[in-house]
């Protein structure tokens, strides 16, 4: 069912070399932008006119309005399954500990006597969060994205989340009690590059947001792509993906526990197990028949993940090695399942979240751990982080110099202007003084 890949007995490649050996989802979202861009274009025109009609079109449901009534959001809070609640409230209780603590001060910085700079730290005043749906419902990526915002101070914030036909065309009703839970009074029926277009261009019922932050399918990626620089964006999320660096400790049942949950999310989810225990390898793909048959979503999800090309089993020589195949991959969420995991996990430079020993899997993580589940897929952990309060904030520097203190610098300021050849920048600061005499040796 999962392929194999055998990197055994001969020097590793560095770089892009070894990344090219590694499985990874097709994921085009240059193809989807053309599709995705008349789309947008005719939202900024038409606005909710436009939103309705793709929600008939692409949803299979009538609205007659975007955003969804307040009631609703009551309705489906009184009517939410207490257990579901009291999860709900956990994940955001933890979610809230962990994010409060990512709340940064401001810093002042003294330079020169009379000379300082401040870096200010100052929250997006308005974003719109999206919520997927289709194949499942995700109210816990309403905690991940809301509980970040508020944090860090976000004055506006929205959620969208796509209109359900089975629920009258609004989201989910786990979505709506879970932005209720949050206090989110503003949430909207709209899916999709749509959705990203009415955050960016805004409608009679909703307001235009600085930044939009969530994860979605390809079209969703794709409006990021297309409307960044209108509007902020945390990433272009792809499929989502695991990786598991274990040994010969690693019990086969939880691995092949931990790659069918990733891999039942969706066709294209990756699964990837690297590991130098061959014996280890033999004994979690034969986990994964009895695990698989006992499950759901079999055959529209889980097998086709499982069997693409984005899951392997990845054969490595060491753990040497089985660290840089990792860190190659910069997996979404990485497993350490190894002998010392703590001390394992600290040599790991690229990925979205680790989890540490056989008690850390990634289901704690998507719901209850405290960290975020918005993270960077497609190997983006090399130079991206996960979705934080610091996505939120933006940090201003202020610069305050007495007539002294710029003084003192004045001379090397115009220095290095004329060196650029740029004399105005240099005049800008000889009219603040008699420059017949440098005011500065």
């Amino acid at each position: 069912m999962i392929s194999r890949i055998d990197l055994r007995g001969a020097a590793l490649p560095e770089g892009a070399a070894l990344r090219d050996l590694l499985p990874r989802a097709e994921f085009d979202v240059e193809a989807a932008l053309e599709k995705v861009r008349p789309i947008c274009e005719d939202v900024r025109h038409r606005g909710t006119a436009a939103l309705i009609e793709y929600a008939r079109r692409f949803d299979g449901v009538g609205i007659e309005r975007v955003r969804v009534p307040a009631e609703a959001l009551t309705e489906a809070l009184d009517a939410l399954d207490p257990k579901v609640r009291a999860a709900l409230e956990e994940s955001i209780r933890r979610a809230r500990i962990v994010h409060r603590e990512q709340r940064r001060t401001d810093v002042t910085t003294k330079v020169v006597p009379g000379g300082t700079v401040t870096e200010r730290w100052v929250p997006v005043e308005r974003v719109g969060l999206y919520v997927p749906g289709g194949r499942s419902v995700y109210p816990s990526s309403v905690v991940m994205n809301v509980v970040p915002a508020q944090e860090a101070g976000v004055g506006s914030l929205a959620v969208a989340s796509p209109p359900q036909a089975d629920f009258g065309g609004l989201p989910h009703p786990t979505i709506l009690a879970a932005c209720a839970l949050l206090g989110v009074d503003e949430v909207y029926a709209a899916g999709g590059a749509q959705a990203v277009a009415m955050f960016a261009y805004g409608t009679d019922e909703c307001a235009p947001a600085n930044l939009v932050t969530g994860p979605g399918n390809i079209y969703v990626a794709a409006a990021k792509r297309l409307l960044k620089g209108r509007i902020g964006i945390d990433s272009e999320a792809g499929p989502t993906e695991i990786a598991v660096l274990a040994d010969h400790t690693a019990d086969p049942v939880h691995v092949a526990a931990d790659l069918i949950s990733q891999a039942e999310h969706d066709p294209m989810a990756a699964a990837v197990l690297v590991t130098d225990s061959e014996e280890l390898a033999d004994r979690t793909e034969k986990e994964l028949a009895p695990q698989i048959a006992a499950t759901k979503h079999v055959e529209d999800r889980i097998v086709p993940a499982l069997s693409g090309r984005q899951s392997a089993i990845v054969l490595v020589d060491g753990l040497d090695e089985g660290l840089a195949v990792v860190d190659a991959y910069g997996a979404e969420h990485l497993e350490i399942q190894t002998a010392d995991a703590a001390a394992v996990a600290a040599r790991v430079r690229n990925a979205g979240a680790i989890f540490v020993g056989p008690y850390a899997p990634v289901s704690l993580g998507d719901y209850c751990a405290g960290s975020n589940h918005v993270l960077p897929t497609g190997g983006c952990a090399c130079h991206s982080s996960g979705l934080s309060v610091q996505s939120f904030l933006r940090g201003i520097h202020v610069v305050d110099y007495s007539r002294e203190a710029l003084a003192e610098v004045a001379h090397h300021v115009v220095t290095l202007a004329e060196a650029e050849d740029l004399p105005a920048h240099g005049a800008a600061i000889k009219a603040r003084y008699d420059w017949t005499v440098p005011p500065s040796k």
